[in-house]
């Protein structure tokens, strides 16, 4: 029984980008006395923490399980995969970096996910399925 658990790979620019802006606008709110907008904002940073901490992938049997908080949980049959491609896309997707892989699986359904140990991940998925295209910029 293969049971391998792999975290987001988490990209520095994108913390730094959420750190300024966040910050920024808590440290304005708490100068201004505005406690209630503070407070609410304080539950997003907590929020988007706990997104950070709870983003991983994992290889359950033939199945890959992708899980972001309460918010995302899907199971994939790792046989319904047919390619998997290295992309940049910014779209919105349970992954903590911009260096991404999306799964396109059932034939025309995708999922952006980015694993910090890429390479073993891929060959975890390949020697479950082989058949699956692995597509990587050179």
């Amino acid at each position: 029984m293969v049971d391998n658990k792999f975290r987001s790979k988490i990209d520095i620019f994108l913390v730094l980008f959420l750190a300024l802006i966040l910050g920024g606008a808590l440290v304005r709110l708490l100068l201004d006395a505005n406690w209630k907008a503070s407070m609410i904002l304080i539950f997003q940073i907590a929020f988007i923490t706990h997104l950070f901490y709870t983003t991983f992938y994992s290889i359950k049997n033939k199945t890959l399980v992708i899980k972001s908080g309460f918010i995302v949980n899907t199971s994939l049959d790792i046989s319904s995969i047919t390619k998997i491609s290295e992309t940049n896309s910014i779209w919105s997707a349970p992954a903590i970096s911009f260096d991404r892989l999306e799964i396109l699986y059932n034939k025309n359904k995708t999922i952006l996910i980015s694993p910090k140990e890429k390479t073993k991940f891929l060959e975890e998925i390949k020697r479950i399925n082989p058949e699956i295209e692995i597509v990587l910029k050179k």
